[in-house]
Parts: C-alpha cells; sequence; structure tokens
C-alpha cells in the first residue's frame, strides 16, 4: 500500500473524476474511498480515464472501498461489495474495509443508495443486532474468492481489536483511523504494529476537513491544527508547510496517509513529504498536543457511541 493517497470523502460527484485523474497525473496511486460517500460511479471514471490513456496500468494503482453499516449481515456483504464494483468499473478492490463497528437497518439498494443515515424512508436509521464476527466472516469469504487482495476495519478501539483477532481466519491487513497531533493514540497504534497491521490514518488535519460540516470548538482556545503556533514554527524551521508536517509526523509514525485537496500544487504537496525529518525534540512538541479529541464520532451523528468512556 503506498503511504500517501488522495482521500475520497467529501469530494463532490462533479469533481471527483478530475480530480482522480490529475492527481494520477501527478503521481498518486492510493484512492480511498468508500459506499458512503456517494462518489463512487465517478471516481471509477476517474480511474477508467487515466487506465485508458495509457497513464497507469490497474495494476499500479491500490483502491479502498468500505462496507457501509446497513450492509453488515452475512448475506449483504457481498452484494454490497458488487455494488461497489459496479459502480467503479473495477474487476477487484485492493482493500475493502469495515466502515464502522456497528450495523444499522438494511436499506435495499433500490430503496435508497447510498442510504448513509437514512432508513430509506428519510429517517434516522437505527442499530440492527448484527454481530461483527458474522460480518467479518462474510467478508472473510469475499476475500476468499478473490473479489478483494485485502480487507480492513475502521474505527475500532483496542478492546474490539483484540476480540476480533481472537476469531479472525484472515488477518485484518489495515486499520483506518482518525489520527492527528490531537488525536494522538499511541497504544492503539502500537497494538495494530504489533499485530503485523498497517494504519491508515484520516483527518491528518485535525479540524479542517470539519468545518463544512459545522464544526464548534468547545472552547475558545482551541487552535486549528494547520493555523497552530507549534505546528507553524516546525514547518518554518523545515521550509515547508503546516500540512506536510503534519503528514510527516504520522508518515514517521509508521502510518499512511489520505488527505484531501483540489487543488494541484497542494496535492504535490502533500506527496512531497519524504524529504525532510523532524527531530525528537520536534515530535515530542507535537505529541504534547494530545487532547484525546475524537471528531468523528458517531454518537453526534447518529447518536451511537462507539466511544463511550
Amino acid at each position: 500500500m503506498p503511504t500517501v493517497g488522495l482521500g475520497l470523502w467529501k469530494i463532490s460527484n462533479e469533481t471527483v473524476a478530475s480530480q482522480i485523474y490529475q492527481a494520477i497525473k501527478v503521481g498518486y496511486r492510493l484512492f480511498d474511498g468508500a459506499c458512503d460517500y456517494g462518489n463512487e460511479v465517478e471516481a471509477g471514471q476517474g480511474i477508467r480515464r487515466a487506465i485508458d490513456e495509457g497513464l497507469v496500468k490497474r495494476s499500479d494503482l491500490f483502491i479502498t472501498s468500505k462496507l457501509w453499516s446497513t450492509y453488515h449481515a452475512r448475506e449483504h456483504v457481498k452484494p454490497a461489495l458488487q455494488r461497489t464494483l459496479s459502480d467503479m468499473g473495477l474487476d477487484y478492490l485492493d482493500l475493502y474495509i469495515v466502515h464502522f463497528p456497528f450495523a444499522l437497518k438494511y436499506v435495499p439498494f433500490d430503496l435508497k443508495y447510498p442510504p448513509q443515515t437514512d432508513d430509506g424512508h428519510g429517517n434516522q436509521n437505527t442499530r440492527a443486532n448484527v454481530p461483527f464476527q458474522e460480518t467479518w466472516e462474510a467478508m472473510e469469504a469475499v476475500y476468499n474468492e478473490g473479489l478483494v487482495k485485502n480487507i480492513g476495519i475502521s474505527n475500532i478501539g483496542g478492546a474490539m481489536l483484540y476480540d476480533l483477532l481472537s476469531y479472525a481466519k484472515v488477518k485484518p491487513a489495515v486499520l483506518q483511523i482518525e489520527l492527528h497531533p490531537y488525536l494522538v493514540r499511541n497504544q492503539l497504534v502500537a497494538l495494530a504494529h504489533s499485530e503485523g497491521i498497517a494504519i491508515t490514518a484520516y483527518s491528518s488535519f485535525g479540524d479542517a476537513s470539519y468545518q463544512e460540516l459545522g464544526f464548534k470548538a468547545d472552547s475558545p482556545s482551541f487552535k486549528p491544527l494547520l493555523k497552530h503556533d507549534i505546528i507553524a514554527e516546525i514547518a518554518k524551521a523545515h521550509e515547508k508547510s503546516p500540512a506536510q508536517v503534519l503528514l510527516r509526523w504520522a508518515v514517521e509514525r509508521g502510518c499512511a496517509v489520505i488527505p484531501k485537496s483540489s487543488n494541484v500544487d497542494r496535492l504535490r504537496q502533500n506527496l512531497d513529504i519524504f524529504g525532510f525529518s523532524l527531530s525528537d525534540d520536534e515530535v515530542v512538541r507535537i505529541n504534547e498536543l494530545d487532547k484525546n479529541f475524537i471528531l468523528n464520532d458517531p454518537a453526534k451523528w447518529i447518536n451511537i457511541s462507539i466511544w463511550a468512556n
């Protein structure tokens, strides 16, 4: 799996094909999508254009998608994957991830697709009692069929990871988690790596991705990560941007990153994070920003408290 990819969350249907095409032109090979993002048809068009024009072969690319929570039941996992493959015009995925560790009640494709948090009738969906083991066994089945090259999980903590490893016949290849200096997660990163599980970090710029969703800081003293004095100071010392410092911090922890940008210059900058290293002191100063601050909390948008404590 490449170390730096393009995340497709919140990229509009109108622009995602051209953004993928441009990203491939500047060197991106990892693309992180999901059924829930609602842009897989157009994402597939961008991939196909690049392949048809000879910029890349399919085997050069690493394409990720995710199983949405309405399709956790054993009988729904394969059809959900097949819908993604059909929409994207692909024969296989390089990585298929269980998006969240909870199931929602099933919504048929012809009622609403992707359903997101809707029950198909304009109401908020509710939790379904599908054991995660059932979902994982169905993920293993599509892996064994060769429809996906790897399977993984997202948005789970250590206790659930230990449980999954107790019954998994196919170990998850990747754990995708929110990870930034306000949410350092040293123990979870160490646990995954100790089990040979790669980590993909999302929301590397912290609150930046959530501003357009109405994010409001709980405290007037809250500083956006991209504008934080410490990040800016370190960036200046290396003649890099704050975004490059944040990405480098994650990569030096052994994590892949999937930042989003519609600007070609920033796409290039986000790839250009391998020509410098952070000092031990700089890493310590960044780590000290940790607040255990989770931005992607389902309790806020569907009232399911997976991070309850």
